[in-house]
This record gives structure tokens, sequence and C-alpha cells, in this order.
């Protein structure tokens, strides 16, 4: 019996950077959740961001937001894991050196802070992506504990990130592509695998009553940690690897096909 489903949301329920996510997934989860089954929605982005998504479910949903670093259960923090002050410092100073073809994204519990003056990247993450923004001329100078930093370039930072940036810091923090565009780094601790692990214990949920759903390397963590494991075809090989199964990809509906057989169960 399946008691709890954990999804990622871009690449997986909806094209990268979606505004919303589709009528027919919204009414899923509402009856999913009536079923007394808990809906988590595991992303990179933050939590302001995939609470406004999920909205129109009118149902108290758990967020596994920033890849695990900010948890939020019943509308309140459950468990927030901060970078070292070093560490940020450290990465923003190479980040820095990628202006203006690239920008930075500095995730705290209350929102995300942007030094970028590049207009249509504000719209992106103000508008597009939802986020709580606040823009500084300096990231550093904020005096907020930061949760994860996320370095975006228009079209691809695959070969920036995956030769450059991942090797350079994978030794110093948790780093790893979060879509083609994106690069993120987080704690060490940060997975969202170690996030539903967490919430596993606490709710006394077993990897065999879970099931779970991405596309990305931020999601091998999370499909680690269920037996029903489902990476979407559009997902990188290693992800596929990583899972039990696969479904069709988003432009195809595919968690939401591969959930219709549990709302229909409850029917009869």
């Amino acid at each position: 019996m399946i008691r709890m489903i954990a999804t990622d949301v871009d690449g997986t329920l909806v094209k990268d950077s979606s505004r919303e996510v589709g009528d027919e997934m919204i009414d899923a989860i509402r009856r999913l959740t009536d079923q007394g089954i808990y809906f988590v929605i595991a992303s990179g982005r933050q939590y302001g961001s995939i609470r406004r998504m999920f909205e129109r479910t009118q149902r108290n949903l758990i967020y596994i937001a920033e890849n695990g670093a900010h948890i939020v259960k019943d509308a309140e923090t459950f468990a927030l894991t901060k970078m070292k002050r070093s560490d940020v410092e450290g990465i923003m100073h190479d980040l820095r050196s990628f202006y203006p073809d690239c920008h930075v994204v500095a995730s705290t519990s209350r929102g995300c802070f942007l030094e970028s003056k590049d207009e249509a990247f504000i719209r992106l993450i103000r508008d597009q992506y939802r986020n709580d923004v606040m823009l500084t001329d300096d990231i550093l100078a904020e005096k907020d504990d930061f949760v994860k930093l996320a370095i975006y370039r228009k079209g691809s930072i695959r070969e920036i990130g995956e030769n450059i940036l991942v090797p350079k810091w994978k030794h110093t923090v948790k780093t790893c592509m979060a879509g083609e565009e994106w690069v993120d780094f987080m704690d060490f601790s940060v997975d969202k695998g170690n996030a539903l692990r967490l919430l596993q214990e606490r709710l006394g949920i077993r990897p065999e009553e879970t099931m779970v759903f991405g596309d990305n390397e931020n999601d091998i963590g999370l499909l680690r940690a269920a037996d029903w494991s489902y990476a979407v075809e559009n997902a990188a090989p290693t992800v596929r690897q990583a899972a039990a199964h696969t479904c069709p990809p988003y432009w195809e509906k595919g968690v939401y096909q591969t959930l219709l057989p549990l709302m229909e169960s409850a029917q009869h």
C-alpha cells in the first residue's frame, strides 16, 4: 500500500521554469490526499515558488524545497540546513567570474537574493518561478543564513557545470546539475533523499510504502529512498539507472498516468 508520494517538479511534472501544473495533476493530488496519502513536492526551487504552484489543491502538502535544505510541513519549517559562510564566500567569488553570461540566486528561508541587474533574469525568477525576490548590490553583504546558491545560464550551463563547477566544488559542498540551465550548491548533508528519509522516519512510513518521481541528478537520492521509484523517460541515463521503473515524460503526463491506478483502486 502506498502511503507517501513524492515528486520533483521541473522536467518531471512540467517543463523547466513553468509557472503552473496542469488541472489533471491538481485533481490527482486532491484525490490522493483525500485517501490519506501524504503528497510531497520535492524541488530545487524555493518554498514560496512551489507552494504557489500547488496552492490550487487547497490541501496541506509537504514541501521539500531547495533540494532538501528547507522542509515545510503544516505550513511551518520542519527542518532547515544552512551553508557555511566560508563556503558561500568562496563559491560566490568563483561564480561572479562567469558574470554577465550567468546569474546567481542565493536562497534563504525567507526568499532569495539577486545581485543581477539583468531585467529578463529578474523577471524570470520573480514572475516565472514566482520566488520571493530581494534585490541587492552584494549578496555577501547580506546577513541572512544561506541554504543554497544556484547559478543560471540561459539555454544551457551543462558544459560549465559538468566540466568546471561540479568538479571544482564537489569535495567542498554538495553540488549538482539541476536541469539544463542550473547548477546548485548546498551543504554536504543536503539531499532530497535525506529529506524524504527524515519524513519517512518521523511519519512511520517505510520505503516500500513510498512512490517517487524524478528526472535529474538532484533526484537520485530521492529515487533511492523509495521502493516504488520512477524516472521519467526524458531523465538523464544515470537517473534512469537509479530508478526501479520508468514512466512517460512530462509532455505525455507520465506521472499522472502512473498515479491513475492508485486513484482508480480507491473507487472500488
